[in-house]
């Protein structure tokens, strides 16, 4: 859950971005406050409109599965009737793991864009370059750091309140 990326990484972030980062960090509040689970939240962006939520929800369905990217997945291949979500954005608050990250490329999402890092399971080129791997037959386009502190913090005092 660092921040700690180099300023060379740093991609250019636009204000439709930033207003939809700022939109999964609600989802992440929501996650926390409303269901004492780990804030996380992730939106899918197709064409500019939002298609599905989420945050994560491992707790309250005892569903290991239930992270905030596949609960926005499967909001999205709901709402557009296809698991094919290609040319959608992906936005969420921490870095994916191997297990969201596969989800994403087997939806075809086009782009991920995340804020905290996480340096025990990221899947998006911490610990893992699961999004980009030449071994899949599909690439995501990963942007990190939208938010990114904002993002450390509400996770950082949310584990810090549980000890």
């Amino acid at each position: 859950m660092s921040t700690d990326l180099p300023d060379s990484s740093l991609p250019t972030f636009s204000d439709e971005d930033e207003r939809f980062m700022r939109r999964a960090l609600q989802l992440a509040g929501h996650a926390r406050d409303a269901e004492n689970e780990v804030p996380v939240g992730a939106l899918l962006v197709l064409n500019g409109d939002i298609i599905g939520l989420g945050w994560n929800r491992n707790i309250t369905l005892n569903d290991p599965t239930a992270h905030a990217e596949i609960q926005a997945l499967r909001a999205a291949g709901e709402k557009v009737g296809n698991y094919r979500l290609t040319g959608a954005t992906l936005y969420v608050t921490l870095e994916p793991c191997a297990m969201c990250s596969m989800a994403m490329v087997h939806a075809r999402v086009a782009r991920v864009v995340y804020g905290a890092t996480d340096p025990k399971t990221g899947a998006a080129g911490s610990v893992f370059d699961t999004l980009i791997s030449e071994r899949h037959n599909h690439r995501i386009q990963v942007d990190a750091g939208l938010l990114a502190e904002e993002s450390s913090t509400m996770l950082r005092e949310f584990f810090r309140s549980r000890r």
